[in-house]
Order: structure tokens, then sequence, then C-alpha cells
């Protein structure tokens, strides 16, 4: 195993955040306490505190015609699990910020991307790249 990368984040509701990192996003649940919960992101420790003043959005960016909300956070799949990912949370209902789409078309970082907010606001960002060796081209 490699290394794994950790995440702390701020939410408004611990049980709506169980509900949609466990039940939509479908990551198994790790320990949790009445202040913090453990998720398996993709083979990643991701931990949501409860803080509510703190989660969501704080700005956005202009990237490439999107409206980039900042801070987020995400994975980085194949364009095949990107794609069925992007099935998925159509059909559980979830509300785009920014539709799934291709970004950068044409140019060395071509990628999938979609945006959406967890239900503390909190932005997450799911891309795919064809050729995952150039997800840092120039």
């Amino acid at each position: 195993m490699g290394n794994l990368f950790h995440l702390a984040f701020p939410v408004h509701d611990l049980e709506a955040a169980r509900q949609f990192y466990g039940s939509v996003l479908e990551c198994d649940e790790g320990r949790s306490s009445d202040t913090w919960i453990d998720f398996n992101f993709y083979g990643h420790q991701i931990v949501t505190h409860l803080k509510p003043t703190a989660a969501g959005v704080k700005m956005r960016n202009p990237v490439d015609s999107d409206d980039v909300p900042v801070p987020h956070f995400g994975v980085v799949l194949s364009m095949d699990e990107w794609r069925a990912l992007a099935e998925k949370l159509t059909g559980k209902g979830v509300k785009f910020i920014i539709q799934p789409k291709i970004r950068f078309a044409g140019e060395p970082g071509e990628q999938a991307t979609m945006f959406f907010l967890d239900p503390s606001g909190n932005a997450l960002e799911f891309k795919a790249f064809a050729d995952l060796s150039r997800v840092f081209a120039k």
C-alpha cells in the first residue's frame, strides 16, 4: 500500500454527513465519535468534524469559463470510473454546481470534471484524464 492522503474538514451536521458520504458516495465508515466521523474516500482517509459555523465554500475562482468553488477536494479517477460516478450521482439526484463536462479540451490538461456540494456546502470535484500520465502536464 502506498501513502494515503488525510483530510479533515468541518460539517454542520454529522448525520447528514454520514448519509451523504456513506450512502450517496458509498464511502465505508471508520471510527467515529459524537464530534467526528472517519470515512474511506477511495482508499484515503477523510474526517468530517462537527463545526457548524466553519463549513462551506468561502469563495469562487474563474477556471476555463467556470466559477470554481474554493476550497474544494476530490479524487482523480479513470475515465470509465468518472463516467460511472457521474451517472450514479445523477441517478441519486445529486445537484451539480458544475455539470459533468470536459475542461481544457484539446490542451495538455484536458480533463473530465464535475462539482457538487455536500449537505454542509463543502465542494467536491471529481475529475478524470484520458491518460493519467497527463495529470501534471504543462
